[in-house]
C-alpha cells in the first residue's frame, strides 16, 4: 500500500492548482488516466471570467452568472467565486501563464467578450486558453519533489469506512488504481482525497469532450455515498465543427462574441427569432435554437459566418480554430463554418461545500465533477475554468487547517475469483449502445417516454456490466463504461424528477417554468434504506 497526504485524482486545471497549492507542506500524488495535458482543461479555448475593467463590477459578473443559470445558482457560490477571481488570475500570471496582452504589448491583459456576458471580462491566451495554462502547470508539477505523478492510471474506486467494516472512521482512505500498463490494481492511502476527474461528455455520442470524459468521478462518488444534484442540467455547446473527420472540435464562444453570425445554409440569419441577445444569448438558448432550425428544414448543420471580419483580425485572435478550419478544408476568412451543437459540460456533479468538500468526510470534488451551486442550470462561457481556481484553493486551505489523521491499514485489491475478459466485444457494443441512446432520447430537448425509454435501456445495461465486473478482470474501457452507465443513469433520475423546463433542461411535457427554482438532490441508499434512493427538490 502506498501513503500519501493528499491523493488527486483528475489533471486538469482543479487538479494541477490544487496539487502546486498543497505541494509545499505535503506528499501529493496526482493521478491521471492518460498523460498530464489530456484533460477537457487543455482544450478550452474561450478563457477565464473575472472582473479587472474598471467599467465591469462584481455585481454584474454576480448578475450574468444568476441570469444564466436560470435562477438556481447559489448566490454564496457565485458571490465567493466572482469575488477571488482577479486573485485566481493573478496567481496564474504569477506561474507564467502566458496571457494575451492589450496590442500585443506588457501593460495589461487583453479582455474579450462572450454569450451572457454584460462586459468583456474574459482573460484568455489567443483562442487557446486552456492549452497554454495547463502547459504552464504541468511544467510546474513536474518539478516539484513533493508531486508523484501516476500517468496511464486509472481509479477503480474510493475506499471508505463503510467498505473497510465496523472500527474504522467512515471517511474516505484514498482509492483503488488501476495500472494500465502493468494490468494491476494498487492501492493507495491517503488523508485526503480530491475527485478532480471532470465531467461525463463522453455519456454522448456527439461531445467536445476528450475521450477520459467518462463521469469517473462523479459515479465513484455515488457509490462511496456521496450526495450528486442537478445531473439533468448538461451543457450543449452551441457551435462544434460539423466534419466526418473533425472528432470533438467545438468553436469558442468567443468567435460569436467578436461578431459571428449564425446563418442558415441560405445566408439567412436566424438567432434573432429565437431571443433578441441573438448570437450572444446564453449558450442553452442558442443550442435549442440551432438543434430547432436543424429539425426543421431537415439539415445536418448550420453555418457560423466571420466573412466579414478583416482576415488579419480573425488570424491574429482565433490562429488556432482558423488553422484547424483550414486543416479540413475550410478557410473560416472566405467562407462560413458548418457547427452543431455537442454535449459539452455536466453543470450537476457531487454536492460540494464552498470548501469543495463532499458530504463524505475526507473526499473533496473540485471543477466539473462537483455541483458548487455556481452554474445552477446553466454554466455562463468562461465560469468553469475559474471555479476551478478558486475552490481548489479553498480546498487546499481547508486540507491545511485540518488535523491529522492516520490511515488505517487498506486490504488490497483481490482479484482471486475473477479470470480475463473472453468477449471484449461485449463493452464495445454497450458503449455504443449507450452513447446513442442517451443522445436520442436525453438530449437538447426531452419527453417523459424518451427518458423512460433511456432508464429501461440502463437498467438492462447494468445488469450486464455488472455480471461483467464481477466476473472479469478490470480494465480501463470496463470501468469507463461502469461508470458512464452509472452516471447516464444519475441524470435521467434527475431529469424525470424536474417537472418543468429550466436552464439546460427542457421538456415538452412540462415547458412551464415553475415559480420557486429547486436543486435536484439524489441521496444514495444506505444498509438502512434497503437499496431504495431519494430524490429530492431542495430551493
Amino acid at each position: 500500500m502506498s501513503r500519501y497526504d493528499v491523493l488527486i485524482i483528475g489533471s486538469g486545471l482543479a487538479g494541477l492548482s490544487a496539487a502546486l497549492k498543497l505541494a509545499p507542506h505535503f506528499k501529493v500524488a496526482l493521478v491521471t488516466k492518460q498523460e498530464l495535458l489530456d484533460g477537457a482543461s487543455s482544450w478550452a479555448q474561450g478563457g477565464i471570467a473575472a472582473v479587472l475593467d474598471g467599467a465591469d463590477s462584481l455585481d454584474d459578473h454576480a448578475r450574468d452568472t444568476h441570469v444564466a443559470g436560470a435562477g438556481l445558482c447559489d448566490d454564496a457560490a457565485v458571490r465567493f467565486v466572482v469575488e477571488r477571481g482577479r486573485r485566481a488570475v493573478e496567481w496564474l500570471v504569477s506561474q507564467g501563464v502566458p496571457f494575451t496582452r492589450e496590442d500585443g504589448g506588457e501593460e495589461g491583459l487583453h479582455l474579450t467578450r462572450e454569450g451572457g456576458h454584460s462586459h468583456r471580462r474574459i482573460v484568455h491566451a489567443a483562442d487557446a486558453t486552456g492549452s497554454a495554462v495547463q502547459t504552464t502547470l504541468v511544467g510546474r508539477v513536474r518539478q516539484h519533489p513533493n508531486i508523484e505523478v501516476l500517468q496511464h492510471h486509472i481509479a477503480v474506486d474510493l475506499i471508505s469506512g463503510r467498505r473497510l467494516g465496523t472500527g474504522i472512521p467512515d471517511r474516505v482512505w484514498g482509492a483503488y488504481v488501476l495500472d494500465r500498463q502493468a494490468g494491476r490494481v494498487k492501492t493507495i492511502g491517503a488523508r485526503h482525497t480530491i475527485l478532480a476527474t471532470g465531467g461525463a461528455g463522453k455519456v454522448y455520442i456527439y461531445t467536445t469532450n476528450p475521450d477520459t470524459a467518462s463521469g469517473d468521478g462523479v459515479a465513484m462518488g455515488w457509490r462511496a455515498g456521496c450526495h450528486v444534484a442537478n445531473m439533468e442540467f448538461i451543457q450543449f455547446h452551441p457551435t462544434c465543427l460539423y466534419h466526418p473527420h473533425a472528432k470533438s472540435f467545438l468553436i469558442s464562444e468567443a468567435v460569436r462574441g467578436e461578431g459571428g453570425l449564425l446563418k442558415l445554409p441560405n445566408g439567412e440569419r436566424f438567432m434573432p427569432r429565437h431571443d433578441p441577445r441573438a448570437e450572444l444569448a446564453p449558450r442553452d438558448i442558442v443550442a435549442r435554437a440551432i438543434d430547432f432550425e436543424i429539425k426543421r428544414h431537415g439539415l445536418d448543420c448550420v453555418h457560423l459566418d466571420v466573412t466579414h471580419l478583416p482576415a488579419e483580425f480573425l488570424r491574429e485572435h482565433f490562429p488556432n480554430i482558423l488553422q484547424r478550419c483550414l486543416d479540413f478544408g475550410i478557410d473560416i476568412t472566405r467562407e462560413p463554418i458548418p457547427v452543431v451543437p455537442a454535449a459539452h459540460y455536466t453543470c450537476g456533479g457531487l454536492v460540494t461545500d464552498l470548501r469543495g468538500r463532499t458530504t463524505l468526510p475526507g473526499l473533496y470534488g473540485l471543477g466539473e465533477v462537483a455541483c458548487t451551486g455556481l452554474h445552477g442550470a446553466n454554466r455562463l462561457a468562461s465560469n468553469s475554468l475559474l471555479e476551478c481556481l478558486v475552490f481548489a484553493d479553498s480546498a487546499a486551505s481547508d486540507i491545511s487547517a485540518a488535523g491529522p489523521v492516520e490511515i488505517p491499514k487498506l486490504p488490497d485489491w483481490d482479484e482471486s475469483r475473477v479470470t480475463d475478459a473472453d468477449e471484449e466485444v461485449v463493452i464495445a457494443h454497450a458503449w455504443d449502445e449507450l452513447r446513442r441512446f442517451m443522445w436520442n432520447y436525453v438530449g437538447i430537448v426531452r419527453t417523459n417516454k424518451r427518458l423512460e425509454r433511456a432508464r429501461h435501456r440502463i437498467q438492462l445495461l447494468q445488469e450486464e456490466i455488472h455480471e461483467f465486473y464481477s466476473t472479469f478482470r478490470v480494465t480501463n474501457d470496463l470501468l469507463e463504461l461502469r461508470n458512464l452507465v452509472a452516471t447516464a443513469d444519475l441524470i435521467v433520475r434527475c431529469a424525470l424528477a424536474r417537472k418543468e423546463s429550466r436552464g439546460l433542461h427542457y421538456s415538452r411535457d412540462y415547458p412551464d417554468t415553475l415559480p420557486e427554482a429547486r436543486n435536484t438532490v439524489l441521496v444514495p441508499p444506505t444498509d438502512t434504506t434497503r437499496g431504495t434512493q431519494r430524490v429530492a427538490l431542495v430551493p
